[in-house]
């Protein structure tokens, strides 16, 4: 499908009010120092709202952004790489406007192709320094698009759906003046230590693409039913259990052999610490969780490996305190060691990541709650994102594969026969 773009204009905008002198300088957190120099982005899809003119609905959508940028003043900023600071100059998050030639269903529709959603995505119009853009895309049907991008330096999953919720909020004219969240606290939790970021294996050429596989409630009850285990096991668990089994596949095929294989999860750190973090803090807080070398057989070994893994992960973090030399350890060593993985050219390593409970879903506006959510990030090879299904029940994965592989990734996912 050709899809043309009509750009009709790009601004900055900047804080309602300007950011005091004294936290004119936000230096990041180790974690944040530590996070890949790329981006991490998010596009919402609205139907129309025959209450809303979109066009007159984007100038309340700058008022209203100017005042959520007065309370995360950090994304108004510019972030400067060499002294791995957040310069708080206001300067403002680029907000870009356009207007698109197909209609909102083309996009939606079952059989669309996943990766039209990343053209509503301002990836490329970013300088390297700002770091927030938004795109407000116009359908020609009324719906929009809302296509948010933040450098990783700064942001992190939950961060961006804390920001969107605030923003949503405060444009609905439903919380004027208080502002319940933390803000960008994670310099504070663990404070920056001059780190350089964990190389991490991107794809930087073209040959790549991405898979997105649909369990709705209804087939994750089914998987669920499927499953011969004592142990209970969430929709995530389950759903990258089956991504693994089919991730391993494709590695047998590649190498010719069955490698011994590492799962690797990230950890949102929010809550899960003896001294906890707010729920809706910002900023790079989550930790990562891989699991030891093992060459398993089945897609229900593998989701008692996952399951296990995590459940150990979060009852370590439990017992120890985020500002105790303990903790700070903790967390830094998650890092180093998954650095370490990334180096064995003899492992099979497979990361997922999962955005589900993060109420991307929960977005409004004023003008409905949105019908897709696709989420973005810098591609890795075999990597899978998680997200929660439209309407925020189910599960979408996003599985990121070389072009060459994807046969033999779709000849080894089965998605019917839990624990075949």
């Amino acid at each position: 499908m050709a899809i043309k773009f009509e750009y009709l204009g790009s601004k900055f905008i900047k804080p309602f009010v300007p950011t005091p002198q004294n936290l004119r300088n936000y230096k990041p957190g180790f974690i944040d120092e530590l996070a890949p120099f790329k981006n991490v982005a998010v596009v919402l899809f609205f139907a129309k709202n025959s209450n809303h003119n979109p066009k007159l609905f984007v100038v309340q959508l700058e008022k209203s952004l100017e005042k959520v940028l007065t309370r995360l003043y950090p994304l108004a900023g510019r972030y400067v790489e060499e002294t791995q600071i957040v310069e708080c100059n206001d300067e403002g998050a680029e907000f870009i406007q356009a207007q698109v030639n197909v209609k909102l269903e083309d996009i939606l529709g079952p059989e669309a192709d996943v990766t039209l959603a990343d053209e509503f995505i301002p990836m490329k119009t970013k300088p390297r320094d700002v770091v927030l853009t938004i795109q407000f895309t116009i359908f020609g049907c009324g719906g929009v698009a809302l296509g948010v991008s933040a450098t990783h330096k700064v942001v992190d999953a939950s961060t961006l759906c804390t920001f969107l919720n605030e923003w949503a909020a405060i444009n609905r004219e439903e919380d004027e003046i208080n502002f319940t969240g933390p803000g960008f606290i994670s310099s504070s939790l663990f404070p920056g230590r001059g780190f350089r970021p964990i190389p991490t294996p991107f794809i930087t050429n073209d040959q790549y693409t991405r898979k997105k596989l649909s369990f709705n409630e209804s087939a994750i009850s089914k998987i669920k039913a499927k499953a011969i285990t004592s142990i209970r096991l969430s929709k995530v668990q389950l759903v990258s259990a089956i991504i693994c089994k089919a991730l391993v596949g494709v590695d047998r095929v590649t190498h010719g052999y069955r490698r011994e294989s590492i799962l690797c999860q990230m950890i949102n750190l929010r809550e899960k610490m003896a001294s906890p973090i707010p729920k809706h803090s910002c900023g790079n807080l989550w930790g990562l969780c891989a699991t030891k070398p093992t060459i398993l057989e089945t897609t229900e070994e593998l989701a008692n490996l996952i399951h296990d893994s995590i459940k150990k992960a979060v009852n370590d973090y439990s017992k120890v305190h985020h500002n105790s030399e303990q903790g700070q350890t903790m967390v830094l060593n998650t890092f180093l060691e998954t650095a370490n993985v990334n180096n064995l050219e003899s492992m099979n390593v497979i990361p997922i990541t999962s955005w589900c409970k993060f109420p991307f879903y929960q977005v409004d506006f004023g003008f409905g709650k949105p019908k897709w959510v696709v989420p973005w990030t810098a591609p890795m090879k075999n990597f899978g994102l998680l997200i929660d299904g439209p309407g925020g029940n189910g599960v979408e994965a996003y599985i990121f594969l070389e072009v060459k592989d994807v046969p033999y990734f779709e000849e080894a996912l089965d998605v019917n026969v839990f624990g075949a």
